[in-house]
């Protein structure tokens, strides 16, 4: 998703990190910002394979100026912060509820037209997007499928996003695979 940016990200907290010490039976603090890193991006790869965001996270996604609707890219999409239009010199203006149009559906999914973008060749569209405020609030499945890759990754010493493989193991997929949403292109 090159056209996202994270405004405020959302961390797996303590809960998670309590909860994989327990799977792992580690009793020390001492790894405690490992396994934070390794939760977080165990949380990227559910991303990536189901399609859907599993922290709600308020997000911005930058998309051309266009008079038909354009889908935005995250998912699911919980609410629209706001939108700006940006002007070919990088400035931005915010752009009132009458300048464009914003769909919502069921399943997450946001589009967004623009009628009015003035001298914007570009609109910058904030939201908040995630399938659970917190930790505790994601699906089971969903939350022990991160534990289960995170603890996969700590006990082969996987760790760094480069090492990482993009395909779960098959325990995991099994989890995560109700929750996988595609979108044809």
């Amino acid at each position: 998703m090159t056209n996202r940016k994270i405004l405020t990200p959302a961390a797996p907290g303590a809960l998670a990190v309590a909860e994989l010490k327990a799977w792992l039976g580690i009793a020390t603090q001492a790894e405690d910002d490992q396994l934070e890193r390794l939760l977080t991006i165990a949380i990227e790869a559910c991303e990536a394979f189901t399609g859907q965001m599993p922290l709600i996270h308020a997000c911005e996604e930058v998309l051309p100026v266009a008079g038909s609707f354009r889908a935005l890219a995250t998912r699911p999409v919980n609410t629209l912060l706001g939108v700006e239009g940006i002007a070919a010199d990088g400035t931005r203006t915010p752009l009132a509820s009458e300048d464009y149009a914003f769909e919502l559906d069921a399943d997450g999914s946001a589009r967004l037209r623009t009628i009015r973008p003035g001298n914007a060749g570009r609109i910058a569209v904030q939201f908040t997007a995630g399938l659970a405020p917190d930790w505790a609030g994601l699906p089971a499945s969903i939350r022990h499928g991160i534990e289960r890759l995170a603890s996969h990754s700590w006990r082969t010493r996987v760790g760094d996003e480069e090492d990482a493989s993009t395909i779960p193991p098959a325990a995991v997929a099994a989890l995560w695979r109700p929750y996988r949403r595609m979108r044809l292109q």
